[in-house]
């Protein structure tokens, strides 16, 4: 697990913890953490700026990030990719974001299509609140705002991240040129076809 603290330029503390990387072949650790840190600064002048114009209720922000490689079989808590916190009233909010995030992979919908509209698809225990964001399979739970500022700000931190680990792969493309495979292939891929040839 890597973790990177810092201060927004307004003073809000930005921590980011990733639990894996799937992005080994281009990022190590560290790299990853800051790519992550990048984008949560961002995120913290936008919830700062929000919450000074008086639109957003906290200067604080809690968001959980899913791997988006992750097999479906993994459980939830296997497939956490990175947790970040927003300013010091954040912490108690990652639930609600893991529980949207989590909400998200279950239905394969915004979190706020089933709290919201189809409370069929909740059962004991599911969070009644808010949305989470999906971007080009990026899954994102926020919490701390209101339900649609959630929203906007886990679409922002997906788009940020999802735009950011594009340039990284294109720039290792260019580096390491034409292949079949990122890195060597995994074992699975084999196994799934060794029954051809018993």
């Amino acid at each position: 697990m890597t973790i990177r603290e810092g201060a927004s330029p307004h003073g809000l503390v930005v921590r980011v913890r990733h639990r894996r990387n799937p992005y080994d072949y281009m990022l190590d650790d560290a790299a990853l953490a800051d790519v992550l840190f990048s984008a949560g600064l961002r995120r913290a002048e936008s919830v700062w700026d929000g919450h000074q114009a008086g639109r957003y209720p906290r200067s604080s922000m809690a968001f959980v990030v899913l791997d988006p490689t992750a097999p479906r079989w993994e459980r939830d808590e296997e497939a956490v990719l990175a947790a970040l916190t927003l300013g010091d009233e954040a912490l108690p909010f990652l639930p609600n974001a893991a529980a949207k995030a989590s909400g998200h992979r279950h239905t394969g919908h915004n979190h706020g299509e089933a709290a919201l509209v189809d409370q069929h698809l909740l059962g004991s225990g599911h969070f009644r609140y808010g949305h989470s964001a999906n971007v080009r399979g990026l899954i994102i739970g926020a919490s701390a705002q209101t339900a649609d500022q959630d929203l906007y700000e886990a679409a922002a931190l997906a788009t940020d991240l999802v735009n950011a680990l594009l340039e990284h792969h294109r720039t290792w493309e260019n580096q390491v040129g034409p292949g079949r495979w990122i890195g060597e292939p995994h074992p699975r891929y084999q196994a799934m076809v060794d029954f051809f040839t018993e």
